[in-house]
């Protein structure tokens, strides 16, 4: 490995390995372990809940509530929900990340674990008043993406709420062989279904990012019972 290697061009490598051998989730741990040994820098690194997240929970008092983000990384948008009130779960694929979230934020009220969404633990279905899902399913191959929404969908609570944010393929934009592997508007559409219905779905500019492509802002609900 080049010592003058990011951790994007490393995904980029190991992405394309893992899907043309038929193991397309295999190259998360082998991103996020390479970042807690030092061999890159640390992947998807930031200390602040994204931007989209704050916006949709602003003046939220998620005491009572159960929060999930799928896809932990380095814990701050689940760190954003545990400070709201929110009962809060953080689970990756990638034992790695979950490690690095714990070791980030010691002492947290976070349930962090890992945990694979193409096969989620049963304690985990129908059990989550808020599912935040940023940047995972774009980074799924489309071999498993509907895998992956189905299990998306499944997280959800009656009466629960999705915020789904997703970076933008244009509709007549063919999509990369590496990831992250991007979703039209038709594809954010199809994320609905299991009595889950969309409330809004809005193209927006990046607004951490201006320079960068527009993201998807998409919010679901499951009806309660």
């Amino acid at each position: 490995m080049s010592e003058h290697l990011s951790w994007s061009e490393l995904a980029d490598e190991r992405g394309l390995a893992a899907v043309a051998d038929g193991d397309p989730t295999r190259w998360y741990e082998e991103v996020w372990s390479a970042g807690a040994r030092g061999a890159v820098p640390m992947p998807w690194d930031r200390d602040e809940p994204h931007d989209l997240l704050e916006w949709h929970t602003r003046g939220v008092d998620g005491t009572g509530r159960r929060a999930v983000v799928v896809g932990a990384g380095l814990g701050a948008d689940a760190e954003h929900l545990a400070g709201l009130g929110f009962t809060t779960t953080a689970f990756d694929i990638a034992p790695s990340a979950v490690d690095s979230a714990r070791e980030r934020h010691p002492g947290s009220r976070v349930d962090y674990r890992v945990a694979d969404l193409l096969d989620l633990p049963e304690d985990l279905v129908g059990a989550f008043d808020l599912v935040v899902e940023i940047f995972t399913l774009q980074a799924l191959h489309g071999s498993v993406r509907e895998r992956a929404a189905h299990g998306v969908r499944r997280l959800v609570a009656p009466g629960g709420t999705v915020l789904v944010v997703q970076v933008v393929r244009d509709d007549d934009e063919e999509v990369a062989a590496e990831p992250p592997w991007l979703l039209d508007r038709a594809e954010m559409e199809a994320l609905a279904g299991d009595d889950l219905v969309t409330t809004s779905l809005d193209r927006v500019p990046n607004p951490e990012h201006p320079d960068a492509r527009d993201l998807w802002r998409m919010l679901l609900r499951r009806d309660g019972r």
